[in-house]
């Protein structure tokens, strides 16, 4: 079985109301909007503050060269707002973790679930994966309805196994989907 290690091309993918693409320079003011909600840092602990951070932000998940994880912005089909973010990281060996936000103002409509599906089905099919795992800390149950809307099973509860933004350790729930699942 092939993994990848080769630099990954740029993504765009299409799913009902959004567009997942590569990042571009201008998205760095939608993303320090984002990046500095307090639930987005929270989870994700980005420390983005000003535009020059965002900028930065954008460069690293732009940078595909290592062929280790591919980042996309999420935005809407019609406007082309950016709506939030979804990776997929630590590629390695047919195994892989996704990861995702979604800007506030986005909440609540699917598109997390949404973009994570279309780029799952994606990366099964272009990164040759097997398997893909998501992990949440247990005290987030919106992450928990997006794992299980975009179809990845429960498997489990990790002890404290992730300091998040707020600086505490965290139990997680540990989400997969396999290549053969339905």
């Amino acid at each position: 079985m092939s993994w990848q290690t080769a630099p990954v091309e740029p993504v765009q993918i299409t799913a009902p109301g959004l567009v997942l693409r590569p990042w571009r320079a201008a998205d760095a003011p939608a993303v320090l909007a984002a990046l500095v909600d307090p639930d987005i840092v929270r989870w994700n602990g980005q420390g983005v503050t000003d535009l020059a951070q965002a900028a930065a932000w954008i460069t690293r998940r732009s940078d595909r060269s290592d062929g280790s994880h591919v980042s996309v912005a999420v935005t809407d089909a019609t406007d082309g707002t950016l709506l939030g973010a979804v990776s997929v990281h630590q590629i390695r060996d047919g195994n892989a973790a996704v990861g995702y936000w979604t800007a506030g103002p986005a909440r609540g409509r699917g598109v997390a679930s949404g973009a994570l599906r279309a780029l799952t089905g994606w990366a099964f099919t272009h990164l040759d994966l097997h398997r893909i795992e998501l992990c949440h800390a247990v005290d987030n149950p919106a992450s928990c309805r997006v794992a299980t809307r975009a179809g990845y099973r429960w498997e489990g509860t990790l002890r404290e196994s992730h300091r998040y933004g707020d600086g505490h350790r965290h139990d997680e729930h540990l989400h997969a989907r396999l290549a053969t699942d339905d």
